[in-house]
């Protein structure tokens, strides 16, 4: 995929509007968690990157994976409001409720969550406090690297229900949901696509 144009000028203005055209498909819990993430797009950096975790050895759900910030939606939230919280708690990162661009398609992990991703805009670029208990490593993600031809890997798993997505990125290769929710936020933010990501299967360290 030819990269579009990813200058800071006028990028947020153009994410906003591929996200306002896309009809994002919402799921029904049906017993599953609510869950949201801040896909964070910081504006103001050269270049343009979003910011991506891996969780630590000792957290009691998904060690030592890549992760968009995020968590359970509290009662009262809404998504948005819960990515928000948690891109605070996680990075220390407070962004206002205008920083909120739009939302991908809803995503049902084999671990008992169906997750929404927010798109957030930050115009500054901010210092970022991890907390220690939720991240391990914090990573810039340039969006420029999101168009890098060797990035998608799909293979089929012997114990899934459908292909395997995985995506290389900071030197490493990260798999499904967070590789899943990534690809659609490329796609459809950055380039303007209506990709969809739901048949993507999770291989079994992710929500064993």
């Amino acid at each position: 995929m030819t990269a579009p144009a990813l200058e800071p000028a006028g990028l947020r203005d153009r994410m906003r509007d591929h996200l306002q055209q896309f009809q994002r498909r919402p799921l029904a819990l049906d017993g599953l968690r609510a869950a949201a993430v801040a896909i964070t797009v910081v504006g103001a950096a050269e270049p343009p990157h979003f910011l991506l975790t891996r969780r630590p050895a000792h957290a009691p759900r998904h060690k030592n994976q890549f992760a968009l910030p995020g968590g359970r939606t509290e009662p009262g939230e809404t998504a948005a409001q819960a990515a928000r919280r948690e891109l605070r708690e996680e990075l220390g990162l407070s962004l206002t409720e205008g920083a909120v661009l739009g939302e991908l398609d809803d995503y049902a992990t084999r671990s008992g969550f169906v997750i929404t991703p927010v798109v957030l805009w930050c115009d500054r670029v901010p210092e970022l406090t991890p907390d220690p208990g939720e991240v391990a490593e914090l990573h810039r993600v340039a969006l420029h690297t999101l168009f890098d031809p060797e990035l998608v890997h799909v293979a089929e798993g012997p114990d899934s229900a459908g292909p395997i997505l995985s995506l290389r990125l900071v030197g490493t290769s990260i798999f499904a949901p967070t590789a899943a929710l990534i690809l659609q936020f490329r796609d459809v933010a950055l380039a303007g696509l209506d990709t969809r990501v739901a048949s993507y299967e999770q291989p079994r360290f992710a929500w064993q």
